[in-house]
This record gives structure tokens, C-alpha cells and sequence, in this order.
């Protein structure tokens, strides 16, 4: 059992490194003056989904649901 907790423990600080430079990538949010006149909506608006954006978005939900899932299971006492 003490091997397993190594190895959870190792992929906790990869993921806590990982989640950090991910987040950091990422851009801001503000739309500036662009989002009050409607221009928002443009064709890099509607397939953000698709650009490396999106894909950090993902990244980062993903790597921060495995960082609580981690988490929680290396505050067991097993």
C-alpha cells in the first residue's frame, strides 16, 4: 500500500505542476470594448471550441477534476 501512495503522490505534484502551467497559458477572460457592441460573436467567438484555447479550457478541467479526485484519495487512510 505504501507503493501505491508513492505513485498517487508523484501524479498529484505532476498534476498540481501541470494544472499550474496550464492555467497560466490561458488567456484572459475581458472581451474589451467589443463585447458591448455585439462583435463578440464572431467566427473566432463561435469555434473557440476548436482552437488551442478551447483545448487548454478542456486541459484544465480535466486535469483539475483529476487534481480533487487525487486529492481525496490520498487523504484516505488506507
Amino acid at each position: 500500500m505504501e507503493i501505491l501512495r508513492i505513485v498517487l503522490t508523484i501524479l498529484f505534484i505532476i498534476d498540481c505542476i501541470g494544472l499550474t502551467i496550464v492555467v497560466l497559458m490561458q488567456e484572459g477572460k475581458s472581451q474589451g470594448l467589443g463585447s458591448i457592441a455585439g462583435m463578440a460573436d464572431t467566427y473566432w467567438g463561435k469555434n473557440k471550441g476548436r482552437s488551442m484555447e478551447g483545448a487548454l479550457v478542456k486541459a484544465t478541467r480535466i486535469m483539475g477534476i483529476l487534481f480533487f479526485v487525487l486529492a481525496l484519495v490520498l487523504n484516505l487512510n488506507f
